[in-house]
């Protein structure tokens, strides 16, 4: 099999990112962290394995999860919290539509097209 059709594994767990709702590496793209032009250069993970950013997603449907040590929610200041929260949990709602909004991947993140949920 080549490279190229074996998909993106995560570099945590070494399992298959299977779908982009799963992608921590889209999630933070969304978010702004990651630009275009280094998606492909960059190690993926799915959401679950960076418990850093996915403890501030807070959603039904979302399983909650706990990040240990100093980067925990309840060693950092309260109002960055609720603020990440926000944040990380719209960017979170956004890549679970993404599948469905007919967006080019050049649209994906909130800077570019922010009217757009």
């Amino acid at each position: 099999m080549a490279k190229c059709d074996e998909g993106y594994r995560c570099e945590v767990c070494g399992r298959d990112v299977e779908a982009i709702v799963d992608s921590d590496l889209y999630l933070r793209y969304v978010l702004g962290e990651v630009p275009l032009e280094r998606l492909h250069l960059t190690p993926e993970r799915h959401v679950r394995c960076n418990p850093a950013l996915a403890q501030f997603i807070v959603d039904p449907a979302f399983e909650p999860i706990e990040c240990g040590g100093a980067f925990s929610k309840s060693e950092i200041d309260a109002a960055f919290v609720v603020s990440e929260e926000q944040r990380v949990t719209r960017a979170w709602r956004r890549l679970q539509a993404l599948p469905t909004l007919g967006l080019s991947i050049a649209e994906y993140p909130w800077d570019v097209t922010p009217e757009i949920p």
